[in-house]
């Protein structure tokens, strides 16, 4: 379900039926017969779906999450996104339906040509265009978090949209859902990343380094200047920097469904990359 047509995901065999979320008869027309939802809403429209999925006697639920695991989040978060409230009203109904997260790190899209934006997903991450996240790889400049508060190295664990899809297909006919099910298909220390797309461009990178420390004080300075692009793009950075996207051994559905071979990131990127 969405608030207007969504032909890219209809190319992906996705069936998209268009809603009015502020509607709780067309929202609960729409659920129907419906065993679980996998929403890509945010905010009041996803509380609304909630409590239509609940009156409609929805068994399942999957919030609009897909990055990292929910309890690596600070108290506060700034990328939040209200998403903290819906899983407590998730958790409010699990009595009477199951929900879960997925999480999946970061998208290989996000380094794609246009972006995620150029999927139709993640408009709201305020990380949507190209170039938006770590790197620009059309013009290999970037700024990176390269150690985490400890000055340990960070790490970004990172999925291709597809093969997100896949396991959640997967997913669907499990007995049981925890409340996190992850799945990944590259663990990256960041600055070991940036070298990779250097070898797989050919061409070397212009890249800002730095800590939460310093990332910290680039973001008063956006702040300061009202700058709103900057200060989403240092929150996300701040965000890597302190383990957000790393799942560490947190790949359940990896393992339960190991027949699915999940896109490398190299054939992604010399796939996606190729003729541009």
């Amino acid at each position: 379900m969405a608030f207007q047509a969504q032909p890219n995901l209809v190319t992906l065999g996705y069936h998209v039926q268009v809603v009015q979320y502020d509607d709780q008869e067309s929202l609960r027309y729409a659920l129907n017969g419906v065993d679980t939802v996998i929403s890509t809403v945010s905010g009041p429209p996803q509380y609304k779906l909630i409590e239509a999925a609940v009156q409609k006697r929805v068994r399942r639920f999957a919030p609009a999450e897909f990055d990292g695991i929910p309890s690596l989040r600070p108290a506060g978060d700034p990328l939040d996104r209200d998403r903290a409230n819906a899983l407590q009203l998730l958790e409010h109904y699990k009595a009477y339906m199951q929900y879960t997260v997925f999480a999946c790190g970061i998208f290989y899209e996000r380094f794609a040509p246009g972006g995620m934006a150029a999927t139709g997903l993640g408009r709201s991450s305020g990380i949507s265009g190209e170039g938006d996240y770590l790197l620009n790889i059309r013009n290999m400049a970037g700024e990176a978090p390269l150690y985490n508060s400890s000055n340990q190295h960070a790490v970004i664990c990172m999925t291709a949209v597809q093969d997100v899809a896949r396991f959640v297909v997967r997913a669907v006919d499990l007995a049981d859902w925890p409340p996190v099910l992850s799945m990944y298909s590259e663990r990256m220390i960041v600055y070991q990343f940036v070298g990779y797309v250097q070898q797989l461009t050919g061409r070397p990178t212009t890249l800002t380094a730095g800590t939460p420390t310093t990332l910290r004080a680039r973001l008063a300075i956006a702040a300061s200047r009202g700058d709103v692009a900057a200060q989403w793009r240092l929150h996300h950075l701040i965000a890597t920097a302190e383990g957000r996207y790393d799942l560490g051994a947190s790949r359940s559905l990896n393992a339960m469904f190991p027949e699915i071979r999940t896109t490398s990131f190299r054939d992604w990127f010399l796939n996606t990359w190729a003729g541009v």
